[in-house]
């Protein structure tokens, strides 16, 4: 009997596991954005390819411009044509399929902000999901009695090879650090206290 019951348990439990790897199975969903390209390999291509575009740039191609600010600043005052995406809603699922059909029919998109420091992240995300057709706008929007001002500003480029950095970077982590020596400390030397000898009491009749 006691063989039987625990048969019978080990059956159920085999068949609880079973249900829940199904249910599992049934209910995961594939993440809706996916990287194509690595944060080391983004790094290398921002680096040598000219992503950065003057606002005299933009005016004389037929660019796809997008504000990435929010919509108060947006209705403010923007630049011509430009379309409203606000940063932290770049990969929402309306917004995305705006990128996505851009990329499909080849064009060429242009973020901008308040200034280009503003744009970087959203343009990583872009660029490690796999649009290549991206650029930033060196400009600098302010505002004029509520008027956009739009100026061009230099965005100063490092001159360290930081291709040269990634790849150290990466030798120096996969080096296996050596084994620090064990310095055995010196032996204590133990000094022996001599004991007093009591002196006898003097006196005594």
């Amino acid at each position: 009997m006691k063989e039987l019951e625990k048969t019978k348990r080990i059956s159920i439990a085999s068949v609880l596991f079973i249900l829940v790897v199904l249910i599992g199975l049934l209910t995961y969903k594939r993440p809706a954005h996916m990287y194509a390209i690595n944060s080391k390999t983004t790094l290398e291509n921002i680096t040598t390819d000219n992503y950065l575009i003057s606002l005299e740039g933009i005016e004389n191609k037929e660019y796809v411009l997008v504000d990435t600010r929010n919509e108060f600043e947006f209705q403010k005052g923007h630049l011509t044509n430009a379309i409203n995406i606000y940063a932290p809603e770049i990969l929402n699922e309306e917004n995305a399929s705006i990128f996505n059909k851009l990329q499909e029919e080849n064009k060429t998109i242009v973020l901008y902000s308040s200034n280009p420091n503003d744009v970087v992240a959203p343009f990583m995300v872009l660029y490690q999901l796999g649009y290549k057709n991206l650029k930033i706008a060196a400009i600098n929007n302010s505002y004029t009695q509520n008027e956009l001002i739009s100026k061009n500003i230099t965005v100063e480029k490092s001159v360290a090879d930081i291709n040269a950095f990634i790849n150290e970077s990466i030798k120096k982590a996969a080096q296996k650090p050596k084994p620090k020596p064990v310095v055995k400390a010196p032996p204590k030397k133990v000094i022996p206290i001599k004991k007093k000898k009591k002196m006898p009491v003097e006196g005594g009749c």
